[in-house]
Protein backbone atom coordinates (compact mmCIF):
# COMPACT_ATOMS: atom_id res chain seq x y z
CA UNK A 1 0.00 0.00 0.00
CA UNK A 2 1.31 3.35 -0.66
CA UNK A 3 0.49 6.75 1.48
CA UNK A 4 1.19 9.82 -0.76
CA UNK A 5 0.52 13.61 -0.96
CA UNK A 6 2.47 17.10 -2.07
CA UNK A 7 5.07 16.77 0.23
CA UNK A 8 5.22 12.92 1.63
CA UNK A 9 5.17 9.33 -0.09
CA UNK A 10 5.35 6.02 2.11
CA UNK A 11 5.21 2.63 1.09
CA UNK A 12 4.21 -0.25 3.18
CA UNK A 13 4.28 -4.31 2.65
CA UNK A 14 4.33 -7.29 4.54
CA UNK A 15 7.60 -8.56 5.09
CA UNK A 16 8.27 -12.69 4.81
CA UNK A 17 7.55 -14.40 7.73
CA UNK A 18 8.07 -17.88 7.44
CA UNK A 19 8.50 -20.40 10.44
CA UNK A 20 11.73 -22.01 10.77
CA UNK A 21 9.39 -25.45 11.33
CA UNK A 22 7.14 -24.78 8.00
CA UNK A 23 7.46 -27.51 5.52
CA UNK A 24 6.31 -25.70 2.61
CA UNK A 25 2.91 -27.68 2.58
CA UNK A 26 0.64 -25.55 3.81
CA UNK A 27 -0.21 -21.82 2.92
CA UNK A 28 -1.15 -19.17 5.00
CA UNK A 29 -3.34 -16.28 2.96
CA UNK A 30 -2.36 -12.27 3.85
CA UNK A 31 -3.87 -9.03 3.23
CA UNK A 32 -3.21 -5.94 3.97
CA UNK A 33 -4.89 -5.84 7.18
CA UNK A 34 -3.76 -9.24 8.38
CA UNK A 35 -2.90 -8.44 12.08
CA UNK A 36 0.70 -9.33 13.97
CA UNK A 37 2.81 -9.70 10.67
CA UNK A 38 6.50 -7.51 9.78
CA UNK A 39 5.87 -4.82 8.22
CA UNK A 40 8.52 -2.96 6.15
CA UNK A 41 7.65 0.89 5.79
CA UNK A 42 9.85 3.22 3.47
CA UNK A 43 9.92 7.08 3.99
CA UNK A 44 10.78 8.85 0.45
CA UNK A 45 12.82 12.30 1.03
CA UNK A 46 11.67 14.28 -1.47
CA UNK A 47 9.78 12.29 -4.15
CA UNK A 48 9.20 13.77 -7.58
CA UNK A 49 7.53 10.76 -9.19
CA UNK A 50 5.74 7.42 -8.21
CA UNK A 51 4.38 4.82 -10.20
CA UNK A 52 2.66 1.67 -8.71
CA UNK A 53 1.11 -1.50 -10.15
CA UNK A 54 1.66 -3.57 -13.02
CA UNK A 55 3.44 -6.08 -13.86
CA UNK A 56 3.04 -8.82 -11.74
CA UNK A 57 5.79 -11.58 -11.15
CA UNK A 58 3.97 -13.37 -13.91
CA UNK A 59 4.65 -10.78 -16.50
CA UNK A 60 7.58 -9.31 -15.24
CA UNK A 61 9.50 -10.17 -18.33
CA UNK A 62 7.59 -7.26 -20.41
CA UNK A 63 9.25 -4.60 -17.95
CA UNK A 64 11.18 -2.69 -20.04
CA UNK A 65 14.02 -3.30 -17.82
CA UNK A 66 13.36 -6.90 -17.56
CA UNK A 67 16.17 -7.57 -19.84
CA UNK A 68 18.92 -6.16 -17.59
CA UNK A 69 18.16 -7.96 -14.45
CA UNK A 70 15.64 -6.53 -13.17
CA UNK A 71 13.22 -9.52 -11.64
CA UNK A 72 10.19 -10.29 -9.26
CA UNK A 73 10.45 -9.93 -5.54
CA UNK A 74 13.35 -7.03 -4.90
CA UNK A 75 14.68 -3.80 -4.17
CA UNK A 76 16.50 -2.22 -7.37
CA UNK A 77 18.41 1.33 -7.56
CA UNK A 78 18.30 1.99 -11.90
CA UNK A 79 21.56 3.56 -12.39
CA UNK A 80 21.52 6.52 -15.52
CA UNK A 81 17.50 5.99 -15.13
CA UNK A 82 15.45 6.67 -18.60
CA UNK A 83 12.76 7.71 -16.57
CA UNK A 84 14.62 10.79 -14.47
CA UNK A 85 16.00 12.25 -18.04
CA UNK A 86 12.42 12.65 -19.75
CA UNK A 87 11.39 14.05 -16.58
CA UNK A 88 13.54 16.48 -16.27
CA UNK A 89 13.11 17.20 -19.90
CA UNK A 90 9.31 17.37 -19.12
CA UNK A 91 10.45 20.33 -16.60
CA UNK A 92 12.49 21.81 -18.97
CA UNK A 93 9.60 24.11 -20.37
CA UNK A 94 9.21 25.54 -16.85
CA UNK A 95 10.53 29.44 -17.30
CA UNK A 96 13.04 28.64 -14.08
CA UNK A 97 13.74 25.20 -15.02
CA UNK A 98 17.19 23.78 -13.64
CA UNK A 99 18.34 20.74 -14.93
CA UNK A 100 21.30 20.46 -11.75
CA UNK A 101 18.80 19.20 -8.99
CA UNK A 102 17.68 16.27 -11.67
CA UNK A 103 21.30 14.97 -10.73
CA UNK A 104 20.12 14.23 -7.29
CA UNK A 105 17.57 12.31 -7.82
CA UNK A 106 17.51 8.43 -8.04
CA UNK A 107 15.08 5.69 -9.50
CA UNK A 108 14.00 2.79 -6.99
CA UNK A 109 12.09 -0.16 -8.31
CA UNK A 110 10.00 -2.51 -5.99
CA UNK A 111 8.87 -5.54 -7.26
CA UNK A 112 6.47 -7.67 -5.47
CA UNK A 113 4.29 -10.90 -6.54
CA UNK A 114 1.27 -8.69 -7.75
CA UNK A 115 2.38 -5.59 -8.71
CA UNK A 116 5.66 -3.16 -9.16
CA UNK A 117 6.32 0.61 -7.60
CA UNK A 118 8.22 2.91 -8.98
CA UNK A 119 9.60 6.12 -7.34
CA UNK A 120 12.29 9.06 -8.19
CA UNK A 121 13.00 10.52 -5.13
CA UNK A 122 16.17 11.66 -3.16
CA UNK A 123 16.73 8.93 -1.17
CA UNK A 124 13.87 6.73 0.94
CA UNK A 125 14.42 5.56 4.75
CA UNK A 126 12.95 1.94 5.83
CA UNK A 127 12.00 0.84 9.09
CA UNK A 128 10.43 -2.59 10.39
CA UNK A 129 6.97 -2.53 12.29
CA UNK A 130 4.74 -4.79 13.93
CA UNK A 131 1.01 -5.21 12.86
CA UNK A 132 -0.96 -5.19 9.91
CA UNK A 133 0.01 -2.68 6.63
CA UNK A 134 -3.42 -0.35 7.66
CA UNK A 135 -2.56 -0.01 10.73
CA UNK A 136 1.02 0.96 10.23
CA UNK A 137 0.36 2.86 7.82
CA UNK A 138 -2.92 4.47 9.65
CA UNK A 139 -0.30 5.16 12.65
CA UNK A 140 2.07 6.66 10.05
CA UNK A 141 -1.06 9.38 8.81
CA UNK A 142 -1.49 10.44 12.59
CA UNK A 143 2.42 10.89 13.10
CA UNK A 144 2.48 12.83 9.88
CA UNK A 145 -0.28 15.22 11.29
CA UNK A 146 1.04 15.85 14.59
CA UNK A 147 4.56 16.56 13.08
CA UNK A 148 2.53 19.06 10.72
CA UNK A 149 0.25 20.57 13.04
CA UNK A 150 3.60 20.99 15.62
CA UNK A 151 5.24 22.72 12.64
CA UNK A 152 2.64 24.83 12.06
CA UNK A 153 1.80 26.51 15.50
CA UNK A 154 -0.67 23.93 16.51
CA UNK A 155 -1.32 21.24 18.98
Amino acid sequence: MILAGAHHLHLAYLIENRPEEWDGTTVRALDAGSPGEPVALVEFSRAYAHMFGPPNDEAFSGHPLASRGLSPYGVYEVLHSSWIRGLERMNAVHPHHRPEPFASYRHFVFAFHDTTFECVAIDFRMSRHAGSVEEVLQRTVRDYSRDQARRHGGA
